[in-house]
């Protein structure tokens, strides 16, 4: 199989795709800023921004699993079309609000909780699109290259949200995002899939019983998922509630923003890599490599100097986009189709759910037991997590590419 056989971006029907998702992306990297210093410029009330925020994680979670029915049961470059026109036409709304200085913290938060709908439709058709529109042996190249472009936002979109909100204000940075939503639907309508091989009449909520089912009979899928609901639980309570904190006792803020960005760059490096390297064991791989994502929290918990902790970060961002490119693979190319938007749904719900729990654990035990001890048993944990799985002889038989492909 020659090398330029397997490049996706060579397929007309992933090229468009991934251009919508690269506009899309840089949109939705700038909001986080954009709607901070909006909310708090226009409110002065940090109550009011933890409101809009939890507006729209809510129904995420709540619509999240009749999304990965609605994927498997309709044209998924319809239902891409559609929740992207929706989180357009909510995030051009909070942008109307903020710019004709008429603030409602009741009217943003019903657009984040509109964007938060469409978002729980949009995320489980985007991983089961990906292998209808590019051939199997180019399936991890495919996600290698997703996942640089969304690192890329990731590193880019902050820093120019912070240029466009100094100068033109967070209400035209948060419509600049609205555009690239609309942007994106009108590539997607574009897309040509092949016809589907299925034609399941279920009701949705019966879908999503049957999907349950699915979820539960596949060994590999919900061992690691079930895993990596633990490993959000406690990355989000040691890295991102704890972490701050003690950084600010030892290194400073100036210097934890390095450490983040540090991270950013070992993740952006990832795809780069993954996209050449092809390992058989992709998944014990990945999760092997998730596993060193325990690492800056090992160091946070030990007081590590600077250096230490920022070369730790960057082998945990590198760590990190492996087993996401990993992940996406081995779902991708060992569930059927027809089951992919709705076992992308349960991945996804297990990794939300287990924020707000971290978020709201860690606070109390890092009182209780002082936050560096905290942290640092939390490496240990998190790393045990990680590879937890590998006990198993379903997820250390999976084979890339597999020998049989649903």
């Amino acid at each position: 199989m020659g090398e330029g056989r397997a490049t996706p971006l060579r397929h007309r029907a992933f090229a468009v795709f991934y251009a919508g998702r690269l506009v899309s992306l840089l949109g939705s990297a700038m909001t986080p800023v954009a709607l901070s210093f909006a909310v708090l410029g226009s409110s002065h009330r940090p109550t009011d921004l933890g409101v809009v925020l939890a507006a729209g994680i809510v129904p995420l979670l709540a619509f999240l699993l009749v999304g990965g029915a609605v994927g498997d049961r309709f044209p998924r470059n319809r239902v891409l079309r559609l929740s992207n026109l929706g989180a357009g036409a909510a995030q051009l709304a909070a942008a109307a609000v903020l710019l004709t200085g008429h603030y409602s913290l009741a009217a943003l938060a019903g657009t984040e909780f509109l964007g938060g709908i469409c978002t729980a439709f949009t995320t489980p058709a985007l991983r089961g699109i990906v292998p209808q529109i590019v051939p199997p042996e180019s399936l991890r190249q495919a996600n290698s290259l997703l996942a640089t472009s969304k690192n890329l936002t990731k590193v880019g979109g902050p820093a120019v949200a912070g240029v466009l909100v100094g100068t033109v204000g967070g209400g035209w940075t948060i419509a600049a995002d609205g555009v690239s939503f609309v942007l994106a639907a009108l590539l997607y309508q574009t897309i040509t899939l092949p016809p589907a091989k299925h034609s399941e009449q279920d009701s949705v909520l019966r879908s999503v019983r049957t999907g349950w089912r699915e979820f539960w009979r596949i060994g590999w899928l919900w061992r690691v998922v079930t895993a990596f609901t633990v490993y959000n639980i406690v990355f989000t309570g040691g890295w991102l509630v704890l972490g701050p904190g003690i950084a600010q006792d030892t290194i400073g803020a100036t210097a934890w923003g390095l450490v983040l960005s540090s991270r950013a760059v070992g993740a952006l490096l990832s795809g780069l890599v993954m996209y050449r390297l092809a390992p058989r064991r992709l998944l014990p791989l990945g999760l092997m490599c998730a596993a060193v994502t325990a690492l800056p929290l090992l160091a946070l918990g030990l007081h590590a100097a600077f250096a230490v902790l920022a070369v730790a970060s960057f082998l945990a961002g590198f760590g990190q986009g492996v087993m996401g490119v990993a992940w996406d693979t081995t779902m991708q190319e060992n569930i059927p189709r027809q089951l992919l938007s709705r076992m992308a749904a349960f991945d996804d719900f297990g990794s939300y759910a287990g924020i707000p729990v971290g978020e709201l654990l860690a606070g109390p035990l890092g009182s209780a037991f002082g936050a560096p001890q905290v942290v640092l048993i939390g490496g240990f944990l998190l790393a045990a997590t990680a590879l937890s799985p590998l006990r198993s002889h379903t997820v250390r038989a999976i084979r890339h590419p597999p020998v049989r492909v649903p």
